[in-house]
């Protein structure tokens, strides 16, 4: 749904804040310095580096009170998931700049993904300025914007997230490296079962991959469907719960994760759940002292630790955005 459109300051320019992380993969002082004075051009650009990791949350909830007309993300989407989190349930409308390997957020929405297309595509909204309102998921108290997940994705993005020289190296190819890798050596010896509880029926297996948009990722430019009949603005998740993780269920879910053709959703070992609102997702599995094992949980790409236990919701249109 739209709202009005910002009314223009005495100066005709918006007042805007950008949110940098310097350490996301394409992000440098010169190309920060560049985007900056170029939209200083149509703005009242103010800009706020990271420092660590969630200070873009701390940095977007301290906006709330700054009077800023719009907020910008400008990393990957780790910093996009911060940042929402910082501004969700206001009415301050926030936008993206790619700077990241996938930038998943900006694609979805039809962001350029090059970085000086986008910062073209953003002086163009100042005399366009429509923010609407979009969903968010929620796990626990944490917003996620486009997809989060437990079981395998988790493990293999806690991996990938321990060697970020190679992943801004090598990309989608030093993900597949790591999940062919941890398949092997995790899911194939003894994963942690996972019991999913919705609409009051528990159905158990090993890996959870919950969406809020499509497509869950990319792999390169190749968009990665998952979840069948999602939007970002239904007022509703999707997702998936994969039964199994033997050698052979794998070599037939992975490739229909990648065509149009063939549906991972359809598949013998895979359950869906449409246009859900509220789930469970507890571990099933015990160690050696009787004591739930804790499974690996990632939201919009970023590794956020172990869970026994965890809460699904839908969060409709908690987020305003520009795009």
């Amino acid at each position: 749904m739209n709202t009005e459109p910002a009314v223009p300051k005495m100066n005709g320019k918006r007042r805007m804040l950008i949110i940098v992380n310097p350490y996301a993969s394409t992000v440098s002082d010169r190309l920060k310095n560049l985007v900056v004075y170029a939209l200083q051009g149509r703005y009242e650009v103010e800009v706020e580096a990271t420092e660590s990791q969630d200070h873009a949350t701390e940095i977007g909830r301290d906006a709330r009170d700054g009077g800023y007309d719009i907020v910008v993300a400008f990393g990957g989407d780790g910093t996009v998931n911060e940042v929402a989190n910082g501004l969700a349930g206001t009415d301050i409308p926030v936008t993206f700049l790619p700077g990241g390997n996938t930038n998943v957020v900006c694609r979805s929405l039809g962001i350029p993904n090059d970085v000086v297309d986008a910062t073209e595509h953003l002086l163009s909204l100042a005399d366009d300025f429509q923010p609407r309102k979009i969903d968010l998921g929620k796990i626990n108290d944490r917003y996620f914007v486009f997809a989060c997940g437990a079981g395998i994705d988790a493990t293999v993005v806690e991996k990938v997230d321990a060697n970020p020289k190679w992943k801004r190296r090598a990309g989608p190819w030093f993900y597949s490296w790591v999940a062919t890798k941890g398949y092997f050596k995790s899911y194939m010896r003894n994963p942690v079962q996972l019991d999913l509880e919705i609409d009051g029926e528990v159905h158990s297996g090993v890996t959870v991959l919950v969406q809020n948009s499509d497509p869950f990722t990319y792999f390169s430019k190749q968009p990665v469907h998952v979840c069948e009949n999602v939007a970002i603005d239904d007022g509703s998740l999707g997702m998936i719960l994969l039964r199994r993780a033997n050698l052979l269920d794998m070599g037939m879910v992975v490739p229909r994760l990648l065509t149009e053709k063939m549906k991972a959703s359809r598949h013998g070992q895979v359950e869906a759940f449409e246009e859900f609102a509220e789930a469970r997702v507890r571990s099933g599995s015990k160690d050696q002292s009787g004591q739930p094992r804790p499974f690996p949980v990632q939201v919009d790409g970023d590794y956020i630790g172990t869970f026994e236990e965890i809460k699904l919701e839908a969060a409709p249109g908690a987020l305003t955005i520009v795009a």
